[in-house]
């Protein structure tokens, strides 16, 4: 029986986990650190996840980074374990709020500095807190980011068809038949195994209705095509940003424009991949992220 290459790789090292619960600005975020046993104590790698998902889908990259680095994965406010209170909060759901969450979740865990790894929404998040507090960023890395232009009818059809979509969700979905499969299948170019399609499905279903909503509106928005140029332009640090050949959430041509804009900015696209190529295609991902962390 043929073996599908995309969904092999090496067997992951031997890892810890602990898991933990932080409140910042009210809101209990939840938190897991991936470490490889009996090592001392290295640099941090922190992972932010994208729209709808959580920290789960970050393990295996975490894993096979556990060599070099101790690495700290944590949910998005409103999003997979990191729940918004009953009480409402004096909070937006703007993506600098976002950044502001990961800075005040730093200092609660003394991290002083950082490698910062991010994709999708939680990139612009990573970008914006790059530009923000520079001096706790070593490296960044993007995954699946860009710039795009503003079109006020498709952006006025998104935010309608976004609403819809968040506000019908359903936990009986999760045991239709192939459920999974046609929810990923606008993300993916190549197969991924079937505990990551279900785990961000689950996440989904399960994030916060306004949390959900809320960033819909602040990521795909005029302000945001305004704001994104010049904050890529800003980022002062050294920056990895990779694009899937395939992705058609956010286009490697948006990536590629974002990376024009800063010398600071090294561009990787990877052929035959989509919206998630830490997934697609793991072994290739992880040696473009070693090359540029060793430089």
């Amino acid at each position: 029986m043929k073996t599908n290459p995309s969904l092999t790789q090496p067997k992951p090292p031997l890892t810890t986990q602990e898991v933990g619960t932080v409140n910042i600005r009210g809101v209990d975020h939840y938190y897991e650190w991936i470490r490889q046993p009996g090592t001392l104590q290295k640099p941090v790698m922190v992972f932010v996840h994208g729209w709808g998902g959580s920290a789960r889908y970050w393990r295996s990259t975490a894993t096979f980074l556990s060599d070099n680095y101790d690495c700290l994965l944590y949910d998005l406010r409103g999003f997979g374990r990191s729940k918004l209170p009953e009480n409402p909060l004096n909070l937006s759901y703007e993506l600098e709020e976002y950044a502001e969450d990961l800075k005040e979740l730093l200092e609660t865990l003394k991290i002083n500095k950082m490698y910062l790894h991010s994709h999708s929404m939680g990139a612009s998040v990573g970008a914006l807190f790059a530009t923000m507090y520079p001096e706790k960023v070593a490296r960044l890395i993007l995954t699946c980011n860009g710039i795009f232009e503003y079109d006020e009818r498709a952006f006025s059809a998104f935010h309608k068809f976004g609403g819809y979509v968040v506000k019908f969700r359903y936990n009986w979905f999760l045991k239709f038949p192939f459920a999974d499969r046609l929810f990923m299948a606008r993300f993916l170019h190549r197969p991924i195994e079937k505990q990551e399609r279900i785990a961000f499905l689950e996440d989904f279903i399960l994030a916060d209705y306004e949390a959900a909503l809320g960033t819909i509106y602040t990521s795909v928005s005029l302000k945001a095509v305004e704001v994104m140029p010049q904050i890529f332009a800003e980022i002062s640090v050294p920056t990895l940003l990779i694009a899937g050949e395939k992705d058609i959430i956010i286009p490697a041509a948006m990536g590629r424009m974002a990376a024009s804009l800063n010398d600071k900015i090294e561009y990787v696209e990877i052929e035959k991949t989509a919206h998630f190529p830490m997934l697609e295609a793991p072994e290739t991902y992880l040696t473009k992220v070693r090359e540029f962390v060793k430089q």
